[in-house]
């Protein structure tokens, strides 16, 4: 039976730490023998389309000069 996993002060900052100003992705956190031992933090970058940025645009009234 697993024993229950104590989360203290330091390893509550390095998760704040981590998922702070994360905007996509994941924050994953590895138990090995009921202790944290590592975080891995993974960021996603999202970019949207010209075609969908000039859509967006047109319909709040904007126009957007082609290149």
């Amino acid at each position: 039976m697993a024993r229950p996993l104590e989360v203290d002060e330091i390893w509550t900052k390095r998760i704040l730490s981590s998922v702070n100003g994360l905007e996509y992705g994941t924050v994953q956190i590895v138990v090995h023998d009921g202790r944290i031992v590592q975080i891995e933090r993974t960021e996603r970058k999202r970019f949207e389309s010209e075609v969908a940025l000039r859509d967006r645009d047109s319909l709040d009234g904007k126009q957007v000069k082609s290149k």
